[in-house]
């Protein structure tokens, strides 16, 4: 493989990279939830997650493409209302002997939740939910699971519901922040932004047949 050919596969995975962890601070555990540079992001709200949580939106934005799964994460929010669908998830090792390609494990998922919460400046949230002591008291707990968001200073921001299916179709999608300057030229990095939001759009076949061009 001659120099200029790997150069060039360099750039695309760090531009793949900067797609999957579009958003992500300057811990890579932490991702941003907006898109763009807008000024409430100078100052903006942290939610804590366990690695049984799994965020699955922010404000309509999908937050499930970050090759990242079972890790606790924190997502940065713009102040202000901020709607998060999730699933909570726990994982249970299995008695006696495991026929071979069985899963060594149980796995007790519940059905999607959502949370709506007023955000403040550079306040810490985190989950807040009962925590089982063994597999069937988890798959007991699914059937009225619910999960409380809680700031850094005690106080209840909201609590989550059963997630009824149109609140991702009907919550207010984070907006692409306008990237025109004053001369009526786009700033640099706006291009970027929107090859990050169309990433963050595209389904898994539309971002294997980019890999595949990408790298061709």
């Amino acid at each position: 493989m001659n120099k200029c050919h790997v150069s060039r596969v360099s750039k695309l995975l760090a531009l793949v990279l900067s797609f999957t962890l579009a958003g992500c601070a300057s811990s890579l555990t932490r991702i941003d939830t907006w898109q763009g540079t807008p000024a409430e992001a100078q100052n903006p709200a942290v939610l804590k997650a366990p690695g049984e949580i799994k965020v699955v939106s922010v404000n309509g934005r999908s937050m499930t493409n970050f090759l990242m799964d079972d890790l606790a994460l924190d997502y940065g929010l713009l102040p202000g209302e901020n709607d998060v669908v999730f699933t909570y998830k726990t994982i249970w090792a299995k008695a006696g002997v495991v026929r071979n390609g069985e899963s060594k494990v149980h796995t007790v998922v519940s059905e999607r939740q959502r949370v709506s919460f007023e955000a403040q400046p550079g306040v810490v949230y985190q989950f807040d939910f009962d925590k089982p002591s063994s597999r069937q008291q988890a798959e007991a707990m699914m059937a009225d699971f619910s999960a409380t968001i809680v700031s850094d200073t005690g106080e209840i921001a909201g609590r989550s519901e059963l997630w009824d299916g149109n609140a991702m179709a009907e919550a207010a999608r984070t907006p692409l922040p306008s990237s025109v300057g004053a001369n009526g030229t786009e700033v640099e990095g706006a291009a970027l932004d929107r090859l990050k939001a169309l990433w963050s759009e595209a389904s898994e076949e539309e971002k294997r047949t980019f890999l595949r061009w990408a790298f061709e």
